[in-house]
């Protein structure tokens, strides 16, 4: 005859409550990570990003122009995305408050066309939230025909509110292929 197993104890069904109700907050956790990382970020600057939406310059903000600003632009591509990506210019003095346009040349290097989207970035990150885009070809994805090229426009303003000690910001953009028509094969990057 065999001996029947023992129920668990009191305890162990404790242990066992309080694993699953750990294991339940870690997944919980870790699902709002993001939204709350995004809105650190929003609120502190840190992280360079910027605005994604049109910004709307206040009435009565003031060009500081006993200042200057060093604004440098970078334009980098994604390892696989078939584009060449340069800025007009490599950077401009500015004065805060003022508005200043400059652009990005883009050209599909593929024979197929090819949508891709901009995604910005500021350095330092306390310089975030003091850069506006007012215009920006970042904002919406971009079509671009076979072998197209063409200047894309940026239309920014430095708020004069930046911090004293930041005297050099830098604005770089990285373009990715958002996405690509079903009946082309898929570009792969060849090494030259």
């Amino acid at each position: 005859m065999s001996t029947p197993e023992p129920l668990p104890s009191r305890s162990n069904r404790q242990l066992v409550t309080r694993l699953v109700i750990m294991a339940v907050c870690m997944f919980g956790f870790g699902f709002l990570l993001v939204p709350i990382y995004n809105v650190f970020c929003e609120i502190t600057g840190i992280g360079g990003r910027t605005n994604d939406t049109v910004a709307v310059i206040p009435a009565g903000m003031h060009v500081d122009t006993g200042r200057t600003v060093t604004v440098e632009f970078v334009a980098v591509v994604n390892q696989q995305a078939p584009w060449e990506f340069r800025p007009a210019v490599s950077s401009i003095e500015i004065h805060p408050g003022q508005l200043y346009d400059t652009s990005f040349y883009a050209r599909n290097l593929t024979g197929h066309e090819l949508i891709g989207q901009a995604i910005p970035s500021v350095a330092p990150g306390v310089a975030a939230k003091h850069f506006q885009k007012t215009e920006c070809f970042c904002f919406t994805a971009q079509k671009f025909l076979a072998h197209e090229g063409r200047d894309m426009g940026v239309q920014f303003v430095v708020d004069p509110d930046l911090p004293e000690y930041v005297d050099r910001i830098t604005l770089s953009y990285t373009f990715f292929i958002q996405k690509q028509p079903a009946s082309e094969p898929a570009v792969v990057a060849s090494s030259i």
